[in-house]
Formats: structure tokens, C-alpha cells, sequence
């Protein structure tokens, strides 16, 4: 008797280990990608990203999220495109090779714009949870998608702000040249002059100089009343230090590149007056935004914020939900779930792109730095 009992309890216990080896076996390994700057100047902003990223794929993994009924284990490959073209190709090729399911990035449109080629030719989606520039949805790529208004919006919407709000006449404009700063400062420009602004000076710089007297120089014998930069927070921080060491009294104004914390610290009581644009509305009008910032916070810690960790969290629930619609991690399968995913996210509700990938219902928000924080001045819905 015990030995048929000892024999049915070690049958029943081979069963359970071959049963649960099936289980384990049966269960799909889907991959995010995430491309973001980890080192050099804007290393805070692409962990902020990448931070964001990680919060979804626990919640995925907590939830035991699963595709066609079948068990996920959800998992984040992040790697570092430093902010530069030329790696950001080698680090979009990389993630095709290794046939990551999705991917979130590029950060910079810079990097955004080689980087969309090759994911289009791996079939592989994109959706950046950062970069603004137009051209890079006008490419035509089916595989890419943008969380936040572009550029059009941003610059038109400083300049507007600039001559109906601030009631400036002379506007000097700088760009650091990069696809993101260039195409900025170019949509702010045009704009300034159909709304009757004098652009007295147009300057250019890259997106590694800290040094700018020289263009200071020139720009403070014209007067401006509003100096415009397209570029980032690693610049536009230096940048207004100056200014004010020159004595210059005009308004910096720039778009989600200096929206950043970061842009506060390293500008220190300088920043104060700066005004920004960034695409979307501020955490407090974000559907879930306060929650989600308050989980954030415990995690990482509140210094850790920076602009686009909720946009790449929600990047990252698009193409999960779009995954579990189409019942399949397959990028060929799942691409066309995503345009129309409806998605109630953490920065909108009922999230929606149109054909090129352009996010279908944008807003943006002009911010001021006052007392070293970003203080919302008005939140514009971009038709």
C-alpha cells in the first residue's frame, strides 16, 4: 500500500513539473526597445524615459498582461544613443537585429529621423516619446508614431505667445542646428513675421557649444525683445546665464528642449522668466498624471523627473494594447492596431494617431520658470 502510494505521489508530482514546464514553456518573451542619450548632456532627460519605460513593463508584468491567453513575460532592452545620429543608427540597427517586438525612441529628432528608416525597413514600430520635428512623420514610414505635438505647434505657439501676450517687436532667433532645433526656430521665425515681429538677428550655433559671447555680442546691439532657442537645456542653460551676465534683460524663450528640471539647474536664479513649449498638459490635467507621478516619485525619487518619462510610458502601453488586439507580438500583425488603439493612458485619453503617425488629438503648454520651478501659463488644443 505505501509503495503504491509513494509510486501514484511521485507520478502525480512528474506530472505537475511536465505540466508547469509546458506552462513555462508556452510563455512569449516580447521585448521594448528603448533608444534615449543615457550618457553625455542629456543623460538626465534619457533615463527620465527610460524610467518611464520600466514603470509600464512592471505594471505589464504585475498584471500578467497576456496576448491571445497565452502568459507574457514583458522585458525593456535599453540601450544608449547618446544624443548622436550617427549612433542612433547603429543602435536602431541593432534592435532590428535582435527583432525586439517595439520600440520606443528615439529621444532627439536628430537621432529620430536616420533611425526611422531602418526600423520601417525591419518592419518594426516606433513611437518616440519625444521628438517634435515634422519631417520625420513627412518620410512616410508606416512604422513610426509620435506621442506629442510637433514643432508646427510648439514654434507657432511661442510666437503667438511672443507678439499677443508679451507684445514684442524684435525677436532675435538662435538654433543649434540639430533637425530638432533648426526646424524649431525655423516654424517660430515664420510665424513671428506674419504676426508683424521685427526678427533682427538669426544666429547659428551646435548642440555642443556652452560658450556664447560672441553671438551675444552681435544679438545685444539690436535690442531684441525676446531671444528664441532651438535646442536643448545643455545649451539654453549656459545661453541665459550669459545673457544676463551681458546684461541683457530680454525673455529666453524655447520649446520642450528646455522645458526640463535640468535647464533650472544648470541656468540656476538666471532661468527665472525663461518661457517654454512643450507638447501635451501638465501633470495636473493629465488624466492619471498626479497618481502616476506620486509612484513615479517613490521609485525613483522626485529629482529623477524630467519631461518625458509619462509619454514614454504611455509609448509603451500603445504597443502593448496594440499587441493584445491583434492577439500577436508580431510587429507585422500588430502594426495596424496601433493607429486606432484608444488607448486611456497616463497623458491622454482615448490615445489615437492619424495615417502619419502623428499623434491625432495634440495639445501643448507654455510654460515660465518662476522661483527655479516650470509654472504652467496657458495649455493650447492644436487642431
Amino acid at each position: 500500500m505505501r509503495t503504491r502510494t509513494l509510486f501514484t505521489s511521485i507520478a502525480a508530482a512528474v506530472l505537475a513539473m511536465a505540466l508547469q514546464g509546458r506552462a513555462q514553456a508556452a510563455e512569449l518573451r516580447v521585448v521594448i526597445g528603448v533608444a534615449v542619450p543615457l550618457s553625455g548632456a542629456l543623460a538626465a532627460s534619457g533615463q527620465d524615459a527610460v524610467n518611464g519605460v520600466q514603470m509600464a513593463i512592471r505594471k505589464l508584468n504585475a498584471e500578467h498582461a497576456e496576448i491571445a491567453g497565452q502568459p507574457v513575460h514583458w522585458a525593456m532592452d535599453a540601450e544608449d544613443d547618446q544624443g548622436l545620429p550617427n549612433q542612433a543608427t547603429l543602435v536602431a540597427q541593432k534592435l532590428a537585429d535582435e527583432h525586439v517586438n517595439g520600440v520606443v525612441g528615439h529621444q532627439t529628432s536628430g537621432c529620430t529621423f536616420p533611425a526611422a528608416r531602418i526600423y520601417s525597413e525591419a518592419g518594426i514600430p516606433q513611437i518616440t516619446p519625444s521628438s517634435t520635428a515634422p519631417k520625420i512623420a513627412q518620410q512616410g514610414y508606416k512604422t513610426f508614431f509620435r506621442m506629442i505635438a510637433n514643432d508646427n505647434a510648439l514654434g507657432a505657439g511661442l510666437a503667438d505667445y511672443a507678439g499677443n501676450t508679451l507684445k514684442a517687436s524684435r525677436v532675435a532667433v538662435i538654433d543649434d542646428r540639430t533637425a530638432y532645433g533648426q526646424g524649431l526656430a525655423d516654424v517660430f521665425t515664420a510665424t513671428a513675421k506674419k504676426l508683424g515681429m521685427h526678427v533682427v538677428d538669426r544666429e547659428y550655433t551646435d548642440d555642443k557649444t556652452t560658450q556664447f559671447s560672441a553671438i551675444l555680442t552681435r544679438i545685444k546691439s539690436y535690442h531684441p525683445d525676446v531671444v528664441f532657442y532651438g535646442g536643448m537645456y545643455s545649451q539654453a542653460g549656459p545661453l541665459v546665464r550669459q545673457m544676463r551676465q551681458f546684461g541683457m534683460q530680454a525673455t529666453l524663450m524655447g520649446g520642450d528642449g528646455i522645458c526640463a528640471p535640468a535647464m533650472a539647474e544648470l541656468a540656476g536664479s538666471d532661468v527665472n522668466g525663461t518661457i517654454c513649449a512643450q507638447g501635451g498638459v501638465p501633470l495636473s490635467q493629465m488624466p492619471r498624471g498626479e497618481a502616476w507621478k506620486a509612484a513615479y516619485d517613490a521609485e525613483f525619487g522626485a529629482s529623477a523627473f524630467q519631461l518625458y518619462s509619462p509619454y514614454a510610458y504611455d509609448a509603451t502601453m500603445v504597443l502593448a494594447h496594440a499587441m493584445m488586439k491583434a492577439k500577436s507580438p508580431d510587429p507585422k500583425v500588430y502594426l495596424p492596431f496601433i493607429r486606432n488603439v484608444g488607448l486611456n493612458g497616463i497623458t491622454g485619453n482615448d490615445i489615437r494617431f492619424t495615417d502619419t503617425g502623428e499623434l491625432l488629438h495634440p495639445s501643448i503648454t507654455l510654460s515660465m520658470f518662476k522661483n527655479g520651478k516650470k509654472t504652467p501659463l496657458a495649455v493650447e488644443h492644436v487642431e
